[in-house]
């Protein structure tokens, strides 16, 4: 997300764009930066050591965090970002923009939003489909909570990183919609993995069996793209084919489960499918912990060899 987001805005400022990067783990900081200039010799980049340091450094504040207390944490506590906007003028604290991608708790998202508006800054809340393939390839859909104005501040740089932006509504709205779409995923990619292993169990190819599912009304991303069977998908090449390496993390999807759950239960909305995927995930990931940081559909490799076969 972020090569894309600097490679196109350094093109469409001619070479003017100057970046900040900032992460927890400097060295990742300093290999992305190393990487970017190679590619981009001349270009602007440094790296800062603080969520305030970053935002002193900057207008615009894209911020792509695991859950909730990271987000609190980035925002709100000491050499975070509201304190740093809280010290500038409040003319350059009224021009800057952040954008937080994280999905999180939407209680949390709203109460940070609010926090940065009464600091003077615009927020959105842009939590994105479309995973690791999608960020690489800048075709992320967005989906985007906050108030309409921050919203069209927001579109040109989300759309450098992605292909669809989604206006969903007030501040939280984008993070409900996300919720809820990683909802059905989350479940849909269950059950491709038990069609996947009854069909191959009575002796079908795995290649055969997703060419009928993806042509036929089981179709879904799950099978069509994230096939969790290896040899299914022989065109593309998802997590499977790498051992499940480098897709959206079991325990990341664990907690959107979780998300979605915990807004069901205070709203009295029943979800019987999103439970029992909410307890397959944290199975998965309490009797093979090596698979919580693998793609979420090594849920296939969970149940072929689960004692419950």
């Amino acid at each position: 997300m972020a090569y894309n987001l600097f490679a196109r805005t350094l093109v469409e400022s001619n070479g003017g764009a100057r970046f900040v990067v900032c992460d927890a783990r400097e060295a990742v900081a300093e290999g992305f930066v190393r990487n970017f200039v190679t590619q981009f010799p001349g270009a602007q980049v440094q790296i800062a050591s603080t969520p305030a340091q970053a935002l002193h450094a900057s207008r615009t504040v894209v911020t792509m965090l695991p859950s909730s207390p990271h987000v609190r944490n980035v925002y709100v506590e000491e050499d975070g970002i509201i304190s740093a906007l809280r010290s500038l003028p409040s003319e350059i604290a009224q021009s800057t923009l952040c954008i937080d991608s994280t999905t999180l708790d939407v209680e949390v998202a709203r109460d940070v939003a609010a926090e940065v508006e009464r600091a003077g800054a615009a927020i959105v809340d842009a939590p994105v489909s479309g995973g690791v393939t999608g960020a690489r390839a800048a075709t992320l859909s967005f989906l985007v909570g906050g108030p309409e104005k921050a919203f069209k501040l927001a579109y040109p740089h989300l759309l450098n990183m992605g292909k669809n932006v989604i206006y969903c509504g007030d501040s939280g709205a984008g993070l409900v919609a996300k919720i809820c779409n990683n909802l059905i995923l989350g479940v849909q990619q269950i059950v491709v993995a038990e069609g996947m292993l009854l069909g191959q169990r009575l002796g079908l190819d795995p290649k055969v069996l997703a060419s009928v599912i993806n042509s036929s009304t089981g179709a879904c991303w799950a099978s069509s793209v994230n096939n969790p069977a290896p040899s299914a998908l022989p065109d593309k090449s998802p997590p499977c084919e790498r051992d499940y390496e480098g897709g959206f993390a079991t325990s990341l999807m664990l907690k959107d489960m979780g998300l979605a759950t915990d807004l069901a239960e205070s709203t009295g909305i029943p979800l019987p499918l999103g439970n029992v995927a909410e307890k397959i995930y944290a199975d998965v990931v309490s009797e093979d912990p090596e698979l919580a940081n693998k793609d979420f559909s090594s849920v296939y490799r969970y149940l072929r060899v689960s004692k419950h076969l």
